[in-house]
């Protein structure tokens, strides 16, 4: 398989994001958190929508609408990483960490209903939306997809 490394690494990835999950999970009860700094708590969150909790306060259907979503995206994203070339490694690596974090998160809304969220940062009144290793996974991807997409067309265009 030409990109068995990068498959590796989603499936790398999925465990720890799978894992901390299961950690918050067993250790903290729903919206129970537990303070790490001044800046950062575990907050045990059950999130039943989307990114930022978008569609959460439905009445269920949300939970079929986003493992559907997810299962497509995820096999649009895994045949994208087939056909990309081993030379465009940022685009693979950007591909492996979309894939690994649209799993991890399609795990958890097809075997519990929601998503488990943790990490919560928060600075005086100001509260950053409560997310997990997968949802950092998605948005380190999608930034060095765009910035692997933005230096290609610049370069296509400087030729």
């Amino acid at each position: 398989m030409i990109h068995a490394k990068w498959y590796f690494l989603v499936l790398l990835l999925i465990i720890v994001d799978q894992l901390t999950k299961l950690l918050i999970y067993g250790y903290l009860k729903p919206n129970e958190s537990l303070e790490v700094t001044s800046f950062l708590s575990f907050s045990h969150v059950h999130n039943y929508g989307a990114a930022f909790s978008f569609l959460a306060n439905e009445d269920g259907w949300q939970q079929y609408f986003l493992v559907m979503v997810s299962s497509i995206a995820s096999l649009a994203i895994a045949i994208w990483m087939a056909k990309t070339t081993k030379q465009q490694v940022f685009k693979l690596l950007a591909l492996s960490l979309i894939l690994s974090g649209a799993v991890g998160n399609l795990i958890d809304r097809a075997a519990l209903g929601f998503v488990i969220d943790f990490i919560d940062f928060h600075y005086q009144t100001f509260y950053f939306p409560v997310f997990n290793v997968a949802d950092m996974a998605i948005s380190a991807g999608v930034v060095l997809l765009i910035l692997t997409d933005l230096k290609n067309n610049k370069r296509s265009n400087n030729e």
